[in-house]
């Protein structure tokens, strides 16, 4: 039996890390609501068994993925790492069509087909987004995304090692897009059967994110009060939000994904009050 190996890596912790932008605080006299708001919005029965593997997430990424971004920003200059990181967003670009037809987003589905079309031949198989400036913007659509848009409940928030902030719903996602991904079927099956394609494939895509929000996570977990409890709290509402199909004001990816849109991971000043008050109404202090 031919076993496809999943598309499920680096790639996903780093977008998933780098979605925290702001420190939490919760004042003594609003302690008690607080608390109440993050047992009924973040559904974290694991949260013992969660802080523990982001501790342990939080050693692999000091200790070999920082170093690994740092090395690979220093030999690559930025023009070449922007075109990497078009390739592989074009190589996404079946799937996310898939997931715009699924939710109904028809003329999302015809923007990807035209970005697919465009980057694939002009664009030199993408490493050039010309579709981009045209005014066809890159979008993140997912398995798990569709699944939320159907109504299907998220779960538990979960922490998977390496992978990093999760849900059931958006995990099992992940693992069917790894067996389904077009590009992995061809890369790993007659005549090819390159298997380590996709894990190098997941491995680039995660560095080159991570190497996009170092000082930015830096600078967030110096200055967060209860950075777990931070990053739970933007992942459910960027994937909230990308249910709801809002594509604008964000917050930024934090974890290890390809799903990531084109803008920069900075988050500009104007937007860190609001972002810092969304996080602080929705984060516990640990005890």
């Amino acid at each position: 039996m031919n076993v496809r190996p999943l598309r499920l890596g680096l790639s996903d912790l780093f977008v998933f890390s780098a979605l925290i932008v702001c420190g939490c605080a919760s004042h003594p006299d609003t302690a008690q609501p607080a608390a109440t708001t993050y047992e009924e919005d973040f559904n974290d029965p694991l949260e013992d068994a969660n802080r523990k593997i982001f501790a342990f997430n939080q050693f692999v990424d000091r200790n070999a993925i920082v170093p690994a971004a740092k090395a690979y920003r220093t030999a690559l200059p930025e023009p070449v790492r922007d075109s990497l990181r078009d390739l592989l967003n074009n190589l996404r670009a079946p799937l996310i069509f898939v997931n715009d037809t699924l939710q109904g987003q028809f003329e999302s589905a015809a923007k990807t087909v035209g970005r697919f079309v465009i980057n694939s031949t002009i664009g030199m198989g993408g490493v050039v987004d010309v579709a981009g400036r045209w005014g066809i913007p890159f979008h993140e659509e997912d398995l798990g995304l569709t699944l939320g848009t159907w109504g299907i409940p998220e779960g538990p928030y979960l922490v998977v090692p390496v992978l990093g902030p999760s849900t059931p719903r958006d995990l099992g996602g992940q693992v069917a897009e790894g067996f389904g991904d077009p590009f992995n079927l061809m890369v790993t099956g007659n005549p090819w059967t390159l298997y380590w394609i996709p894990f190098a494939r997941g491995a680039v895509s995660g560095i080159d994110q991570r190497s996009r929000y170092i000082e930015t996570l830096a600078d967030i977990e110096r200055t967060s009060l209860d950075y777990y409890a931070t990053i739970r709290s933007l992942y459910r509402q960027r994937r909230a939000a990308l249910i709801r199909h809002e594509r604008e004001n964000l917050p930024p990816p934090a974890g290890f994904s390809q799903r990531d849109d084109q803008r920069s991971p900075a988050v500009s000043m104007a937007a860190r009050p609001a972002m810092m008050s969304q996080a602080s109404e929705v984060s516990e202090v640990p005890k």
